[in-house]
């Protein structure tokens, strides 16, 4: 686009990102000075271009690092107090909170040098359909909207404009194209506006002339230019009217109706009654409904509540989302604890019925959480699961709720798969998502980090998801992590953890982001030197890392003597012991450096002196002792080597072995191998001394 980051909003580049306020570290506030002459957009790829809005320009974008589609709108500014104005006044709409409204992503200033334009740009979730297209769908077949459906619909959209008006938030561009749906039971409001950005008549003037139905769903007040609550009540009406209508009215007559209605109450009347002979589903409720909310004198419209009682109290409409509104008014705190002093059945109940209101839905993770792993039905609740990720989904926002719910998540999938290691997490389709999603919208938030990562290593794991977990950036994540200082050691080992699930499960496509992994493996390690579990998982990174080549010529004796550093202080573990040397191994075999750095005498005993100290303590174990063997293997294979072998004593070992193991195949094929080297080398040596 030609574009370069404006730098508004008190003298600093303006990008506000969705999710808590982030203090970043020292080492953090220098990289981001670095990229801060970047310009936000180019962190998307343009996929679409949609019909211009009233504000601006709409494109249909996707995310290069996570591939998540969004949608962006574009409103040229006047000037740099315009877009720094509306960006204030657009600021609290990133702390709103509610399962029905789509929360904007990300706000940002750019400037388009091409065209010398000032532009804001507001990041909102993309979703495919909204309420225009059911609309027309049923227009074109000439049917009338499902009544339940509609019904269901219409209370989850009272149920958000409730909560706008409640904290004086007014929409100010409600209409059909700004009412997604996310599926065919869920919707929700977006695209809300701002004074600065409604106002703006020159704008305004351009537009209407363009399309004559942008300002069809305008209260008349609002085409002045004064908007209030009351304003999306009109709005609000005429979508009603509009899907009442759609079976008997065609796209311009429904336009034309909109726009006389202001002035001659008449034509709704009319259409009140065609919908009646035509036995529209429920005509008499919007028989009395639509003149009250169409009253041309704001003063004489009825507020949100009213709506609410006259169609879902008098005329008994049905929706899920609505109770939340009803129970507001009728249901007190202590009534709500005592529904959930019960089973589980009965807390997913509660949460059901009170889905939108976040206090409440803490409140019944809260209460699960105390709940004992029979209550729970733990393992495999596959319900609960459930339950978790929908909350985790529908209060994003919400840290509280986030802290729970993974806290649950965690318990639930560990306790499964301690019961039963070879079992597969269920939904992990439905997880990834959830999860990847928290970890970009709190990346500042520790104690959270360190759930979600164990849980993405359960995910992987499985090895079901990590191409997608790789696709989604995560290596770099974790690297940065890793880089961050100062290093938090529980972030340190989940990190390390997840690393090495990804490594072992993934098909890697792109391996430039490990260039720099085993300096930052070698770091956290030294950061933490007597940390057994930080070892521990350092020295299962380093090992696939070898295996997959990530570990540069250059690397390789640094990266032995960090492993035979871990193997002399944490003999005593067998998980760590088994990926040094097999780490070890596959270092040897492609670079005699390495191998030298493991033979070579030092103060404090060399390799093969560990060697030998791991098999006096772990002569038992087949499996230790295999990968003792296939390092020493490796290590014979170098005949610069073959004679520092023979003269360390270590054969004697090698045959006690190739003689104690004879049930395993492969271990009595390593200890072979090493032995006929052994044997070649000692009497060529024999032979030459003669």
């Amino acid at each position: 686009m030609g574009a370069h980051r404006h730098t508004a909003h008190a003298q600093s580049g303006v990008r506000l990102r969705l999710g808590p306020e982030v203090h970043p570290s020292a080492p953090q506030r220098d990289r981001e000075a670095e990229s801060s002459s970047q310009d936000p957009m180019e962190k998307y790829q343009i996929l679409d271009w949609l019909n211009p809005g009233a504000l601006g320009v709409n494109l249909v974008v996707e995310e290069t690092k996570t591939k998540a589609k969004r949608m962006i709108k574009q409103v040229e500014c006047i000037d740099e107090h315009q877009a720094n104005e509306a960006l204030e006044e657009l600021m609290p709409l990133l702390k709103l909170q509610h399962a029905h409204i789509s929360i904007y992503q990300e706000l940002f200033i750019t400037w388009n040098s091409e065209i010398s334009s000032l532009f804001l740009c507001l990041v909102m979730e993309y979703h495919k359909e909204s309420f225009q297209d059911v609309i027309e769908k049923n227009r074109a077949a000439k049917t009338a909207m499902d009544s339940e459906w509609l019904q269901n619909m219409l209370g989850q959209v009272l149920d958000a404009l409730d909560y706008l008006h409640h904290l004086d938030v007014i929409h100010r561009n409600l209409k059909p194209s700004n009412i997604a749906l996310v599926s065919n039971d869920h919707c929700k409001l977006q695209d809300l506006s701002s004074d600065t950005l409604m106002t703006d008549k020159a704008k305004w003037s351009v537009r209407a002339e363009e399309d004559p139905f942008q300002k069809s769903w305008m209260a008349p007040e609002a085409l002045s230019f004064s908007f209030s609550q009351k304003s999306d009540i009109w709005s609000l009406g005429c979508i009603i009217l509009d899907m009442a209508s759609c079976s008997f009215l065609d796209t311009l007559e429904a336009m034309h109706l909109r726009k006389n209605i202001r002035s001659s109450p008449d034509s709704l009347s009319g259409v009140l009654r065609t919908m009646e002979e035509r036995k529209v589903p429920d005509a008499e409720t919007f028989q009395s409904l639509l003149p009250l909310m169409l009253q041309a004198d704001p003063a004489e419209r009825v507020a949100v509540r009213d709506v609410i009682h006259l169609t879902f109290v008098r005329n008994n409409f049905r929706s899920s989302s609505i109770a939340l509104v009803l129970h507001r008014q009728v249901v007190p705190d202590f009534i709500i604890d005592m529904l959930l002093d019960s089973n589980v059945a009965s807390t997913f109940e509660v949460m059901q019925n009170f889905s939108s209101r976040p206090e409440v839905q803490h409140r019944a993770l809260k209460r699960l959480l105390r709940m004992t792993d029979d209550q729970l039905g733990l393992p495999w609740p596959a319900e609960l699961v459930e339950v978790l990720l929908t909350t985790m989904r529908q209060h994003q926002r919400m840290l509280d709720i986030q802290l729970c719910a993974c806290s649950l998540l965690l318990r639930t999938l560990g306790q499964a798969l301690a019961q039963d290691p070879a079992a597969t997490v269920v939904n992990t389709s439905n997880i990834t998502p959830v999860l990847l999603s928290v970890l970009q919208s709190y990346p500042a938030e520790e104690q959270l980090l360190v759930m979600v990562y164990s849980l993405l290593t359960i995910v992987a794991s499985q090895g079901l998801a990590t191409d997608e977990l790789q696709r989604a950036g995560l290596f770099e994540d974790i690297l940065q992590r890793l880089d961050s200082l100062p290093r938090n050691r529980d972030i340190c080992i989940h990190g390390l953890s997840l690393l090495w699930a990804l490594l072992a499960d993934a098909d890697i496509v792109n391996k430039a982001p490990l260039e720099r992994a085993p300096a930052l493996v070698a770091e956290v390690l030294a950061t933490f030197p007597k940390d057994a579990e930080m070892a521990e998982a350092g020295c299962s990174v380093l090992w696939l890392l070898s295996l997959l080549g990530r570990i540069q010529e250059q690397e390789c004796a640094e990266v032995a003597d960090l492993l035979l550093r871990s193997v002399q202080l944490f003999q005593d573990r067998v998980l760590l012991l088994n990926n040094a040397y097999r780490g070890l191994a596959s270092l040897a075999k492609v670079s005699e450096l390495a191998a030298l750095q493991v033979v070579m005498p030092r103060e404090s005993g060399g390799g093969l002196d560990l060697i030998l100290e791991t098999y006096q303590l772990h002569r038992d174990d087949p499996e230790v002792v295999e990968s003792m063997c296939l390092l020493l293997a490796r290590l014979a294979a170098h005949k610069e080597i073959l004679s520092e072998l023979a003269c360390s004593g270590i054969q004697p070992l090698v045959a006690e072995i190739h003689g104690r193991f004879t049930s395993s195949l492969e271990l009595v094929s390593y200890a072979a191998s090493v032995l006929h080297r052994l044997e070649a080398a000692t009497q060529s040596s024999f032979e030459g001394g003669r």
